[in-house]
């Protein structure tokens, strides 16, 4: 019988570095022998990146935070069903860039909405799938900003948020980590990058077949 791939997700606020930090785990699993998908949200489908820019680029027009979950979690139940699922069951790895826990801390700890209500929807479209382990990285805002602006893309509708909202996606993700010890490691996304992916693999590494 196949073994079940592991569902891996990176998260935490702008410019942590989670993007070169999956290019370095994917690079070493490989190493092991193992068969990685790489992916992303919000997008990972072809229908699904046609929503992320409606929700990552700068619009006249804003969205109201119900509208923007809802969107969020349409492009999530297509990216589930039609690319991370079918990869598990095939035995890959799944390393995710952002997953339930980004729209968990934005909607509910940066746009206050009721945690209870992004819970509900979690359930109702999901059945409160979440990843096996999920990765933290840690930066002080102005760290974080700083390495986003240096980007120059035009993904840049989250990082133009102010300060205040920032802070509270920081905190949300350490909260969410505290509650959840188990599932959620947190890394400190200070380091170069060598040093990070050294602590990211020192988690993965009871995971390993």
């Amino acid at each position: 019988m196949r073994r079940r791939g592991v569902f891996l997700s990176l998260e935490g606020g702008e410019g942590v570095g989670k993007t070169t930090q999956i290019a370095l785990l994917r690079d070493r699993l490989q190493h092991c022998g193992v068969d990685v998908c790489i992916t992303r949200e919000p997008g990972g489908t072809a229908l699904a990146e046609q929503i992320r820019p409606l929700l990552v680029c700068a619009h006249e027009e804003s969205w109201c935070r119900e509208s923007e979950m809802l969107l969020f979690m349409a492009a999530r139940v297509q990216h589930v069903q039609r690319v991370i699922l079918p990869a598990l069951e095939r035995g890959q790895w799944v390393l995710c860039d952002r997953f339930h826990d980004s729209s968990r801390v934005y909607q509910t700890y940066a746009h206050q909405m009721p945690m209870d209500s992004y819970d509900a929807l979690h359930r109702m479209m999901l059945g409160g799938f979440i990843p096996d382990l999920t990765l933290v990285l840690d930066a002080p805002v102005d760290i974080g900003l700083a390495r986003a602006y240096d980007r120059h893309n035009d993904e840049m509708r989250f990082e133009a948020l102010d300060r205040t909202f920032h802070h509270a996606v920081r905190d949300g993700f350490l909260a969410c980590a505290q509650r959840e010890p188990h599932r959620m490691k947190v890394v400190d996304a200070t380091c170069v990058p060598e040093l990070v992916h050294q602590q990211i693999w020192e988690h993965v590494i009871p995971w390993l077949p």
